[in-house]
């Protein structure tokens, strides 16, 4: 066969080592509780991100409990109760943020197959696969909402993009309606997460509003100058500062997301001009983007990680995928012919159990040849 050792099949195939798919995981996500939550690579951010909301707020409810007996019980048991309250639920939407899946798309093991590629594509770039004889283009055209939207190839990832998915750098996933990745929360923000990003972001600029308006109105309402009240006072002065700076920073990002939920952009779309010069296809109007965005159901998950797969045929697919092109035969390290067993009597996985390699043998010894 040409240099190519037949291996003979054992019997009894080894028992394959079963692990989760999180554990195998390709990105750079971190998870907890069993891949129940996952968080992205830079999630230490999330505590500085506590720490900034949960400190001063606390301080805050501190400073107007330690004020019941001074002022009026209901007035400043009423200003904690639901500063406590906001910053219970600007802390709870972080969370949420930080730790749910963004909508990341299941990677390939290997390139797709162009005849199953069912697509027109006016590309002029191709790609190679890795794959003998076959190249891809470099994107492809599908139609949404009757508009023609060109995706793109992932190198990374093995696949053509959905439509508005982008791959993030960061976390080395491609996730669905990618916007943007978010240093505060540690996260991409993507279909799965936005609703809570925006809940976030809404729920921290009324924080840093309540905070400012309640504590200046009661170093106000102190008998005296106010420039000594402010002396003599210092942690309310800087309480007043920190919200009034972090205001205009999460008030500008409120007010800028619900431009972007309400003409139905992404923020990775908005920064790139994507529909300056074209008809925006996801705009169904202010009323349905906005339900689109904050009622409708949160879409599935793609990816399971608590599914228990194959260690070793994973990564066997791997190295198989990455050397097909001449290397794996020139070492000899796999056998196709006999169809189902390496040397070292690992189980070929199923997916290159049925490739017919023998043209490819002759082929390549005739170049060799020539």
């Amino acid at each position: 066969m040409g240099g190519v050792d037949l291996v003979v099949p054992p019997s009894v195939s080894a028992a394959s080592k079963k692990k989760r798919l999180y554990q195998v995981w390709k990105g750079r996500n971190k998870f907890l509780c069993g891949g129940r939550l996952v968080f992205g690579p830079d999630a230490s951010s999330l505590v500085l991100s506590t720490c900034l909301i949960g400190g001063p707020a606390l301080t805050f409810c501190i400073k107007m409990a330690m004020k019941i007996s001074q002022v009026e019980f209901l007035y400043c048991r009423a200003i904690m109760v639901i500063g406590l309250i906001l910053t219970i639920l600007d802390l709870s939407f972080l969370f949420m943020t930080s730790s749910r899946n963004p909508g990341i798309v299941p990677r390939n093991s290997r390139p797709p197959d162009w005849e199953t590629i069912s697509c027109s594509t006016s590309s002029t770039e191709w790609i190679n696969t890795g794959t003998p004889n076959m190249r891809l283009p470099r994107t492809k055209d599908v139609v949404v909402n009757g508009h023609t939207v060109q995706v793109k190839y992932c190198n990374t990832c093995l696949l053509y993009r959905p439509p508005r998915a982008s791959h993030c750098s960061i976390c080395n996933n491609c996730v669905q309606r990618f916007d943007h990745h978010c240093p505060w929360v540690g996260q991409c923000i993507g279909v799965r997460n936005y609703r809570t990003f925006i809940l976030f972001i809404s729920t921290s600029t009324i924080l840093c509003i309540y905070v400012f308006t309640f504590t200046l109105i009661t170093l106000l309402r102190q008998p005296g100058h106010i420039w000594s009240l402010m002396s003599t006072d210092i942690v309310s002065v800087i309480l007043i500062v920190y919200c009034f700076i972090s205001m205009w920073f999460v008030g500008g990002l409120s007010v800028f997301h619900f431009y972007l939920v309400c003409t139905n952009q992404t923020t990775y779309e908005n920064f790139r001009f994507r529909y300056d010069k074209k008809e925006n296809p996801y705009n169904q109007g202010m009323i349905n983007n906005l339900k689109e965005i904050l009622v409708s159901r949160t879409q599935p998950s793609l990816v399971n990680y608590r599914e228990m797969i194959n260690e070793e045929d994973d990564d066997l697919a791997d190295s198989i995928v990455k050397r097909f092109d001449g290397d794996a035969v020139a070492s000899n390290k796999y056998d196709f012919e006999v169809g189902i067993f390496t040397k070292d009597r690992k189980q070929v996985p199923e997916i290159f159990q049925n490739l017919d390699l023998k043209d490819r043998f002759h082929s390549q010894g005739r170049q060799d040849c020539s």
